[in-house]
C-alpha cells in the first residue's frame, strides 16, 4: 500500500559520488486514492545537506545545480488525519515549503500550516525549516512544535529561533527526558532518545501509531549497538520501519573520520538484521541517504538489496496507517 514515485535520497560532504542515475522503484501497493483514515507520505529522503550538495564538485552533483529535481528532498514524513482533518510534519527541513504544500494537497486541506511539528534533533536538515514560519516568510501563528527538553531550551534561548517563539510563530512543546507519548488527533506518537551526536539537542526517534498500523521512525542514530534497545525487536513491533541509511560502506567516507559521524552502515545493517525472515525485512525502508549512497543508482548495491528482502524510502510514498 504504498504510492512510489521515483527513489532519491541524499547528500553529505565533499565524498565520492555514486548518483549519477536514478534508480528503478517498483509499486509495492494500490494506495493512491487518498481515501483512508489515517496516512503517511514520505516528503523527503535525503541527509540534511541535500542534492545538490554544497560544495559538491562531482558528477553526481553537477547536472543539479543547473537542472534541480524537485524530488529530492531532505527527510521528512507527513501523517494525515481525515477523520479529524489534522496534518502533522515530522522533521521541519530546508525544504519546508515544497514539503508544506504538498502534504497540504495531499490532505485537501484548507491551512497552510501543519497542526503539529515534530523535530527529532538540532542537526541542520532536521529543524531549520522552522525559519520558514517566521515574519520574513510565513508568519504562522502558535504552530505546536514538540520536542526534546535540551532542543526546547535550544529554540528559546538562540536566535534566530527565539524570535519565532518569542512572536507566537511555534509554541516549543517540551517532552518529557527519555520516552514520552503525544496524541494528535487520531494518531498516538511515541517519542522516545537514541545515541547520535547530541551538541545541542537530545535525538528523537518515533514510534507512531494510527488506526490500525504503527511506524518505527529513526532517520538518525550512531550504531545499533549504542542504543540500549534491540532493533530487532523494534522491528518486529512495527508494520513499517523507517531506518539511518546514510552511507551504505565505508568507502563513501574515506576522506573523513567515520568516529565523527558514525552512522550504522547500510551494509552493517543488513548484516544484523538478515536474520530476520522475509515477513519482517519487507517491513524496513532506508532512508536520510547520503548523496555518496550507491543506493541512489540503479546499480548492484540497490538490485542485492531488493534481492535480500529491503526496501529504499522514496518521495511521495503513501502508506495507509
Amino acid at each position: 500500500m504504498v504510492l512510489l514515485r521515483k527513489s532519491l535520497p541524499a547528500i553529505a560532504g565533499v565524498l565520492m559520488c555514486y548518483c549519477n542515475n536514478q534508480p528503478v522503484v517498483k509499486h509495492t501497493g494500490t494506495s493512491e486514492a487518498h481515501t483512508a483514515a489515517t496516512q503517511l507520505i514520505i516528503l523527503g529522503t535525503l541527509q540534511d545537506g541535500g542534492s545538490p550538495h554544497a560544495g559538491c564538485t562531482k558528477t553526481c552533483c553537477q547536472k543539479l545545480f543547473t537542472r534541480p529535481d524537485s524530488s529530492r528532498r531532505v527527510v521528512s514524513i507527513g501523517l494525515v488525519d481525515r477523520v479529524n482533518k489534522k496534518t502533522i510534519l515530522i522533521e521541519a527541513t530546508p525544504d519546508i515549503a515544497g514539503q508544506l504544500k504538498r502534504l497540504k494537497d495531499f490532505a485537501q486541506s484548507t491551512g497552510e500550516s501543519p497542526d503539529a511539528i515534530f523535530v527529532s534533533h538540532a542537526h541542520i536538515g532536521h529543524y531549520s525549516g522552522l525559519m520558514f514560519l517566521g515574519r520574513e516568510a510565513m508568519n504562522a501563528k502558535r504552530v505546536p512544535v514538540y520536542v526534546k527538553p535540551r532542543m526546547k531550551r535550544f529554540l528559546e534561548d538562540n536566535g534566530p529561533w527565539c524570535q519565532l517563539v518569542n512572536l507566537n510563530n511555534i509554541e516549543p512543546v517540551a517532552l518529557k527526558q527519555g520516552n514520552d507519548s503525544v496524541s494528535v488527533g487520531t494518531f498516538l506518537i511515541k517519542v522516545f532518545e537514541v545515541p547520535h551526536r547530541d551538541e545541542f539537542s537530545e535525538t528523537a526517534g518515533f514510534l507512531i501509531k494510527g488506526l490500525s498500523k504503527k511506524v518505527l521512525f529513526i532517520p538518525d542514530i550512531d550504531k545499533w549497538e549504542k542504543w540500549s534497545v534491540r532493533i530487532l525487536d523494534e522491528i518486529k513491533k512495527a508494520d513499517y520501519v523507517f531506518i539511518d541509511g546514510t552511507f551504505y560502506s565505508g568507502k563513501e567516507i574515506n576522506n573523513r573520520n567515520i568516529k565523527e559521524i558514525p552512522h550504522p552502515l547500510v551494509s552493517e545493517s543488513i548484516k544484523l538484521m538478515d536474520s530476520l525472515p522475509a515477513k519482517e525485512k519487507s517491513k524496513i525502508f532506508f532512508i536520510h541517504l547520503n548523496h555518496t549512497n550507491p543506493l541512489l543508482n540503479n546499480g548492484n548495491e540497490l538490485k542485492e538489496l531488493r534481492e535480500k528482502g529491503y526496501n529504499v524510502a522514496a518521495f511521495g510514498q503513501i502508506f495507509d496507517l
